[in-house]
Protein backbone atom coordinates (compact mmCIF):
# COMPACT_ATOMS: atom_id res chain seq x y z
CA UNK A 1 0.00 0.00 0.00
CA UNK A 2 1.41 3.75 -0.73
CA UNK A 3 0.25 6.73 0.98
CA UNK A 4 0.00 9.69 -1.38
CA UNK A 5 0.17 13.01 -0.22
CA UNK A 6 -1.18 15.49 -3.23
CA UNK A 7 -0.15 19.11 -2.77
CA UNK A 8 -2.24 22.41 -4.14
CA UNK A 9 -2.63 25.36 -2.38
CA UNK A 10 -4.79 27.60 -4.34
CA UNK A 11 -6.45 28.89 -6.70
CA UNK A 12 -10.39 27.24 -6.25
CA UNK A 13 -10.63 26.54 -9.80
CA UNK A 14 -6.85 24.89 -10.03
CA UNK A 15 -7.96 22.82 -7.01
CA UNK A 16 -11.42 21.41 -8.38
CA UNK A 17 -9.42 20.94 -11.18
CA UNK A 18 -7.80 18.28 -9.05
CA UNK A 19 -10.90 16.16 -7.90
CA UNK A 20 -11.55 13.95 -11.35
CA UNK A 21 -7.82 13.00 -11.85
CA UNK A 22 -7.60 12.14 -7.84
CA UNK A 23 -11.14 10.17 -7.75
CA UNK A 24 -10.28 8.10 -10.69
CA UNK A 25 -6.84 7.37 -9.15
CA UNK A 26 -8.21 6.72 -5.93
CA UNK A 27 -10.84 4.11 -7.75
CA UNK A 28 -8.12 2.65 -9.79
CA UNK A 29 -5.85 1.63 -6.32
CA UNK A 30 -8.13 0.87 -3.75
CA UNK A 31 -5.64 -0.41 -1.84
CA UNK A 32 -3.76 3.17 -1.53
CA UNK A 33 -4.72 5.98 0.72
CA UNK A 34 -4.78 9.64 -0.80
CA UNK A 35 -4.47 12.46 0.95
CA UNK A 36 -4.76 16.64 -0.46
CA UNK A 37 -3.10 18.60 1.35
CA UNK A 38 -4.54 22.45 0.46
CA UNK A 39 -6.33 25.33 2.48
CA UNK A 40 -8.53 24.85 5.39
CA UNK A 41 -11.73 26.75 3.25
CA UNK A 42 -11.51 23.91 0.61
CA UNK A 43 -12.44 21.15 2.40
CA UNK A 44 -16.15 20.85 1.91
CA UNK A 45 -15.13 20.09 -2.00
CA UNK A 46 -13.61 16.45 -0.85
CA UNK A 47 -15.76 15.41 1.73
CA UNK A 48 -17.01 11.70 0.90
CA UNK A 49 -14.97 11.55 -2.45
CA UNK A 50 -13.74 7.54 -2.22
CA UNK A 51 -13.08 6.01 0.79
CA UNK A 52 -8.97 6.51 0.87
CA UNK A 53 -9.24 9.89 0.17
CA UNK A 54 -8.84 12.43 3.07
CA UNK A 55 -8.01 15.96 3.31
CA UNK A 56 -5.37 17.69 5.22
CA UNK A 57 -6.26 21.53 5.31
CA UNK A 58 -3.33 23.88 6.45
CA UNK A 59 -3.63 28.08 7.12
CA UNK A 60 -0.59 29.17 5.26
CA UNK A 61 -1.52 32.50 6.58
CA UNK A 62 -0.42 31.54 10.69
CA UNK A 63 3.58 32.39 11.19
CA UNK A 64 4.07 29.23 12.22
CA UNK A 65 4.10 28.05 8.33
CA UNK A 66 5.62 31.24 7.21
CA UNK A 67 8.63 30.91 4.65
CA UNK A 68 11.04 28.48 4.09
CA UNK A 69 11.20 27.80 8.10
CA UNK A 70 7.42 27.66 7.38
CA UNK A 71 7.37 24.75 5.25
CA UNK A 72 10.18 22.67 6.90
CA UNK A 73 7.50 22.62 10.19
CA UNK A 74 4.67 21.87 7.85
CA UNK A 75 7.22 19.15 6.69
CA UNK A 76 7.91 18.06 10.17
CA UNK A 77 4.37 18.10 10.95
CA UNK A 78 3.44 15.29 7.98
CA UNK A 79 6.38 13.29 8.35
CA UNK A 80 5.02 11.17 10.78
CA UNK A 81 1.83 10.19 8.17
CA UNK A 82 5.06 8.07 6.67
CA UNK A 83 3.59 9.05 2.92
CA UNK A 84 5.44 7.63 0.18
CA UNK A 85 4.61 9.41 -2.92
CA UNK A 86 4.51 13.01 -3.06
CA UNK A 87 2.59 14.73 -6.17
CA UNK A 88 2.86 18.52 -6.78
CA UNK A 89 -0.05 20.08 -8.26
CA UNK A 90 0.51 23.29 -7.77
CA UNK A 91 4.71 24.10 -8.68
CA UNK A 92 5.05 27.44 -6.76
CA UNK A 93 7.93 28.44 -4.26
CA UNK A 94 6.07 26.94 -1.31
CA UNK A 95 5.33 23.87 -2.83
CA UNK A 96 8.64 23.54 -4.29
CA UNK A 97 10.80 24.17 -0.87
CA UNK A 98 7.92 21.07 0.60
CA UNK A 99 8.78 18.61 -1.88
CA UNK A 100 12.51 19.35 -1.82
CA UNK A 101 11.91 17.96 2.14
CA UNK A 102 10.47 15.11 1.06
CA UNK A 103 12.60 14.14 -1.34
CA UNK A 104 15.23 14.54 1.03
CA UNK A 105 13.39 11.94 3.45
CA UNK A 106 12.94 9.32 0.82
CA UNK A 107 10.01 9.74 -0.80
CA UNK A 108 9.54 9.43 -4.89
CA UNK A 109 8.27 12.87 -5.52
CA UNK A 110 6.60 14.34 -8.54
CA UNK A 111 5.26 17.64 -10.09
CA UNK A 112 3.28 19.43 -12.96
CA UNK A 113 4.67 20.43 -16.22
CA UNK A 114 3.39 23.84 -16.94
CA UNK A 115 4.61 24.61 -20.40
CA UNK A 116 5.91 27.71 -19.96
CA UNK A 117 7.44 27.90 -23.39
CA UNK A 118 4.39 27.18 -24.81
CA UNK A 119 2.64 29.39 -22.98
CA UNK A 120 4.58 32.72 -24.13
CA UNK A 121 3.80 31.30 -27.55
CA UNK A 122 0.08 31.51 -27.04
CA UNK A 123 -0.06 34.82 -25.90
CA UNK A 124 2.45 36.63 -27.47
CA UNK A 125 1.56 39.90 -29.76
CA UNK A 126 2.73 38.37 -32.64
CA UNK A 127 3.91 34.93 -34.53
CA UNK A 128 1.02 33.54 -31.76
CA UNK A 129 0.85 29.78 -31.89
CA UNK A 130 -2.75 29.13 -31.48
CA UNK A 131 -2.42 25.39 -30.29
CA UNK A 132 -4.46 23.88 -27.65
CA UNK A 133 -1.79 23.43 -24.35
CA UNK A 134 -2.25 20.32 -22.15
CA UNK A 135 -5.00 20.72 -19.49
CA UNK A 136 -5.00 20.83 -16.04
CA UNK A 137 -6.48 17.82 -15.72
CA UNK A 138 -4.08 16.44 -18.13
CA UNK A 139 -1.16 17.74 -16.56
CA UNK A 140 -2.30 16.63 -13.05
CA UNK A 141 -2.83 12.83 -14.42
CA UNK A 142 0.96 13.19 -16.22
CA UNK A 143 2.48 13.92 -12.64
CA UNK A 144 0.21 11.03 -10.88
CA UNK A 145 1.73 8.71 -13.43
CA UNK A 146 5.39 9.69 -12.73
CA UNK A 147 5.25 8.11 -9.57
CA UNK A 148 3.36 5.19 -10.68
CA UNK A 149 -0.80 6.09 -9.78
CA UNK A 150 -2.39 5.53 -12.90
CA UNK A 151 -5.68 8.12 -13.82
CA UNK A 152 -8.14 7.97 -16.40
CA UNK A 153 -11.05 10.19 -17.01
CA UNK A 154 -14.49 8.00 -15.94
CA UNK A 155 -15.11 10.79 -13.26
CA UNK A 156 -18.51 12.24 -13.72
CA UNK A 157 -19.85 14.14 -10.40
CA UNK A 158 -18.86 14.85 -7.10
CA UNK A 159 -22.25 12.85 -6.68
CA UNK A 160 -21.65 9.78 -8.20
CA UNK A 161 -22.78 7.69 -5.29
CA UNK A 162 -25.48 9.88 -4.82
CA UNK A 163 -26.65 13.43 -4.26
CA UNK A 164 -27.04 14.26 -0.29
CA UNK A 165 -30.44 15.59 0.73
CA UNK A 166 -31.37 19.24 0.62
CA UNK A 167 -33.59 20.60 2.85
CA UNK A 168 -31.65 23.55 3.71
CA UNK A 169 -31.91 24.73 -0.06
CA UNK A 170 -35.83 24.98 0.58
CA UNK A 171 -35.99 28.06 1.70
CA UNK A 172 -34.54 29.78 -1.33
CA UNK A 173 -36.10 27.52 -4.25
CA UNK A 174 -39.64 26.57 -2.65
CA UNK A 175 -42.42 27.95 -5.39
CA UNK A 176 -40.19 27.56 -8.04
CA UNK A 177 -40.52 24.29 -9.17
CA UNK A 178 -41.12 23.40 -13.21
CA UNK A 179 -39.08 26.32 -14.33
CA UNK A 180 -35.70 26.49 -15.98
CA UNK A 181 -33.05 27.55 -12.80
CA UNK A 182 -30.46 28.92 -14.22
CA UNK A 183 -26.99 30.04 -12.58
CA UNK A 184 -24.98 33.46 -13.35
CA UNK A 185 -21.87 34.34 -11.87
CA UNK A 186 -20.89 37.47 -13.22
CA UNK A 187 -17.32 37.84 -11.48
CA UNK A 188 -13.79 36.74 -11.86
CA UNK A 189 -10.22 37.93 -9.96
CA UNK A 190 -9.10 39.40 -13.52
CA UNK A 191 -10.57 42.48 -15.95
CA UNK A 192 -9.50 40.68 -18.87
CA UNK A 193 -11.61 37.84 -17.72
CA UNK A 194 -14.88 39.29 -16.65
CA UNK A 195 -17.88 41.23 -18.68
CA UNK A 196 -18.73 44.05 -17.79
CA UNK A 197 -21.20 44.47 -15.55
CA UNK A 198 -24.03 45.76 -17.58
CA UNK A 199 -24.00 43.27 -20.01
CA UNK A 200 -23.89 40.34 -17.48
CA UNK A 201 -26.80 42.43 -15.95
CA UNK A 202 -28.99 42.68 -19.47
CA UNK A 203 -28.56 38.87 -19.66
CA UNK A 204 -30.02 38.21 -16.16
CA UNK A 205 -32.90 40.90 -16.70
CA UNK A 206 -33.65 39.30 -20.14
CA UNK A 207 -33.35 35.51 -18.03
CA UNK A 208 -35.65 36.83 -15.74
CA UNK A 209 -38.61 38.43 -17.67
CA UNK A 210 -39.86 35.24 -18.79
CA UNK A 211 -41.79 33.33 -15.82
CA UNK A 212 -40.55 29.73 -16.87
CA UNK A 213 -36.80 30.89 -15.58
CA UNK A 214 -35.70 31.50 -12.76
CA UNK A 215 -31.98 33.11 -12.10
CA UNK A 216 -29.72 32.50 -9.20
CA UNK A 217 -26.96 34.48 -8.74
CA UNK A 218 -23.48 33.34 -7.87
CA UNK A 219 -20.61 35.79 -6.16
CA UNK A 220 -18.37 36.32 -3.31
CA UNK A 221 -16.91 39.33 -1.04
CA UNK A 222 -18.76 41.90 0.24
CA UNK A 223 -18.54 44.22 -3.00
CA UNK A 224 -20.00 41.09 -5.05
CA UNK A 225 -22.57 40.44 -2.40
CA UNK A 226 -24.08 44.03 -2.34
CA UNK A 227 -24.38 43.86 -6.41
CA UNK A 228 -25.92 40.71 -6.32
CA UNK A 229 -28.22 42.03 -3.52
CA UNK A 230 -29.65 45.23 -5.58
CA UNK A 231 -30.14 43.04 -8.87
CA UNK A 232 -32.00 41.21 -6.83
CA UNK A 233 -34.00 43.70 -5.09
CA UNK A 234 -34.59 45.22 -8.76
CA UNK A 235 -35.14 42.21 -10.97
CA UNK A 236 -37.98 40.13 -10.43
CA UNK A 237 -37.51 36.25 -10.63
CA UNK A 238 -33.94 36.45 -9.32
CA UNK A 239 -32.47 35.23 -5.92
CA UNK A 240 -29.06 35.71 -4.64
CA UNK A 241 -27.07 33.25 -3.16
CA UNK A 242 -23.69 35.41 -2.65
CA UNK A 243 -22.71 35.22 0.88
CA UNK A 244 -25.65 32.94 2.10
CA UNK A 245 -24.96 29.38 1.76
CA UNK A 246 -21.36 27.46 2.62
CA UNK A 247 -19.87 25.83 -0.18
CA UNK A 248 -20.92 22.31 -0.02
CA UNK A 249 -24.64 24.09 -0.37
CA UNK A 250 -23.70 26.42 -3.48
CA UNK A 251 -22.32 22.97 -4.82
CA UNK A 252 -25.22 20.84 -4.33
CA UNK A 253 -27.70 24.04 -5.87
CA UNK A 254 -25.43 24.30 -8.53
CA UNK A 255 -26.49 20.63 -9.43
CA UNK A 256 -29.64 21.37 -9.37
CA UNK A 257 -29.39 23.96 -11.95
CA UNK A 258 -30.53 23.61 -15.60
CA UNK A 259 -27.79 25.86 -16.70
CA UNK A 260 -24.55 28.03 -15.25
CA UNK A 261 -23.45 30.71 -16.89
CA UNK A 262 -20.07 31.58 -15.58
CA UNK A 263 -16.73 33.56 -16.64
CA UNK A 264 -13.45 31.68 -16.49
CA UNK A 265 -13.56 31.39 -13.13
CA UNK A 266 -13.62 29.21 -10.17
CA UNK A 267 -17.64 28.73 -10.26
CA UNK A 268 -17.29 27.05 -14.26
CA UNK A 269 -15.50 24.87 -12.32
CA UNK A 270 -17.36 23.76 -9.46
CA UNK A 271 -20.72 23.53 -11.85
CA UNK A 272 -18.47 21.24 -13.93
CA UNK A 273 -17.68 18.82 -10.93
CA UNK A 274 -21.77 18.47 -10.57
CA UNK A 275 -22.40 17.78 -13.95
CA UNK A 276 -24.35 21.18 -14.45
CA UNK A 277 -24.05 22.61 -17.96
CA UNK A 278 -21.64 25.76 -18.13
CA UNK A 279 -22.19 28.39 -20.75
CA UNK A 280 -18.87 30.46 -20.11
CA UNK A 281 -17.16 33.51 -21.04
CA UNK A 282 -14.00 34.09 -22.54
CA UNK A 283 -11.78 37.24 -23.29
CA UNK A 284 -8.06 37.61 -22.56
CA UNK A 285 -7.82 34.16 -21.76
CA UNK A 286 -8.91 31.16 -23.89
CA UNK A 287 -10.11 27.48 -23.96
CA UNK A 288 -6.58 26.66 -25.51
CA UNK A 289 -4.85 27.72 -22.31
CA UNK A 290 -6.09 24.53 -20.69
CA UNK A 291 -8.22 25.66 -17.96
CA UNK A 292 -11.63 24.78 -19.61
CA UNK A 293 -14.72 23.03 -17.52
CA UNK A 294 -14.40 19.00 -16.75
CA UNK A 295 -16.51 17.34 -19.79
CA UNK A 296 -17.80 20.64 -20.93
CA UNK A 297 -18.53 20.83 -24.85
CA UNK A 298 -16.33 24.04 -26.25
CA UNK A 299 -19.57 24.83 -28.28
CA UNK A 300 -20.92 26.39 -24.78
CA UNK A 301 -18.24 28.53 -25.02
CA UNK A 302 -18.69 32.16 -25.63
CA UNK A 303 -15.71 34.33 -27.38
CA UNK A 304 -14.43 36.01 -30.42
CA UNK A 305 -12.00 35.38 -32.72
CA UNK A 306 -9.72 38.22 -32.60
CA UNK A 307 -6.18 38.25 -33.41
CA UNK A 308 -5.36 39.52 -30.17
CA UNK A 309 -6.48 36.73 -28.34
CA UNK A 310 -5.30 35.21 -26.02
CA UNK A 311 -3.51 37.95 -24.76
CA UNK A 312 -2.78 36.24 -21.25
CA UNK A 313 -2.87 32.82 -19.48
CA UNK A 314 -4.99 34.02 -16.29
CA UNK A 315 -6.12 36.97 -17.28
CA UNK A 316 -4.08 39.45 -14.92
CA UNK A 317 -2.47 41.23 -17.63
CA UNK A 318 -3.86 44.85 -19.00
CA UNK A 319 -5.42 44.99 -22.42
CA UNK A 320 -2.43 46.38 -24.42
CA UNK A 321 -5.24 48.66 -26.28
CA UNK A 322 -7.02 49.76 -22.99
CA UNK A 323 -10.75 48.97 -24.47
CA UNK A 324 -10.85 45.02 -24.08
CA UNK A 325 -12.89 44.91 -26.77
CA UNK A 326 -12.91 40.57 -26.28
CA UNK A 327 -15.44 40.93 -23.51
CA UNK A 328 -17.10 44.23 -24.36
CA UNK A 329 -18.02 43.55 -27.77
CA UNK A 330 -19.72 40.51 -26.59
CA UNK A 331 -23.55 40.79 -26.58
CA UNK A 332 -26.22 39.36 -24.35
CA UNK A 333 -27.95 37.72 -27.12
CA UNK A 334 -24.81 35.99 -28.06
CA UNK A 335 -24.89 34.21 -24.55
CA UNK A 336 -28.95 33.77 -24.93
CA UNK A 337 -28.10 32.26 -27.72
CA UNK A 338 -25.79 29.55 -25.94
CA UNK A 339 -28.13 29.20 -23.05
CA UNK A 340 -31.18 28.52 -25.17
CA UNK A 341 -29.46 25.85 -26.58
CA UNK A 342 -28.87 24.00 -23.41
CA UNK A 343 -31.80 24.64 -21.54
CA UNK A 344 -33.54 23.71 -25.05
CA UNK A 345 -36.21 26.75 -25.17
Amino acid sequence: MSKVLAIRFSALGDIAMAIPVLVSAARLSPDDEFTVLSRDYIAPLFAGLAPNIRFHGVDLKCQRYAGLTGMMNLYRDLKPEGFDKVVDLHDVLRTKQLRTFFTLGGAKVSHIDKERSRRRALVRSSNKRLVPLKTSFRRYADAFAKVGVATDDKFTSLYEAGRPAATQLLPLVEGLRGRHWIGVAPFTTHRGKELPLQTTRKVVEMLAASETNHVFLFGAGKSEVATLTSWEREIANTTSVAGKLPLGDELLLMSKLDCMVSMDSANMHLASLVATPVVSVWGATHPYCGFFGWKQPLDNAVQLDMECRPCSIFGQKACRFGTYDCLAQITPEMLLDKIRKVIKV
